[in-house]
């Protein structure tokens, strides 16, 4: 094992040990919960906007696979304070390096990732992409909820 996949693999162990904004989403008025039924992970994210419609606020609760779990932690370390147009940038960038298939892709996607950066190496696996996007799609699917579009389905 390269010293690089050694890097990445200790930042996903950290992410999934620290789970950088989980905690109770009960309060939330706007929530998603997605569950990945090959595998069993689940989560709750709750989000709200501020006056700037930026991400005011987000917090998630789940269970699952370290990369699940890893995935949310960054996943919240990314988007907290973004605006809808930021979010969308991460959500397409996560979702480009998640579908390469272990291709590779390029140097400002995985800039843009940060710590994200290191579950690069899941696109390889089909079967786990799922639960590297898992939080994502909750994301995308509570500030639908909330009128906001990062998926650029409707643009």
């Amino acid at each position: 094992m390269s010293s690089l996949d050694q890097l990445y693999q200790q930042v996903i162990l950290d992410h999934s040990k620290e789970r950088h904004g989980s905690g109770p989403v009960g309060s939330y008025a706007v929530q998603s919960h997605q569950v990945n039924p090959t595998c069993g992970d689940e989560v709750t994210l709750g989000v709200t906007l501020d006056a700037d419609q930026r991400i005011g606020s987000i917090s998630w609760d789940g269970e699952g696979c370290s990369i699940s779990q890893a995935s949310l932690s960054m996943l919240y370390d990314l988007v907290r304070g973004k605006n809808a147009d930021e979010v969308a940038a991460l959500y397409a960038a996560m979702e480009t390096m998640m579908h390469s298939r272990g291709r590779g892709v390029s140097e400002d996607i995985l800039d843009i990732l940060e710590d994200a950066a290191a579950l690069e190496g899941t696109s390889q696996f089909p079967n786990r992409v799922k639960c590297a996007l898992l939080g994502w799609y909750a994301l995308r699917d509570a500030l639908t909820k909330l009128g906001t579009d990062i998926a650029g389905e409707n643009k």
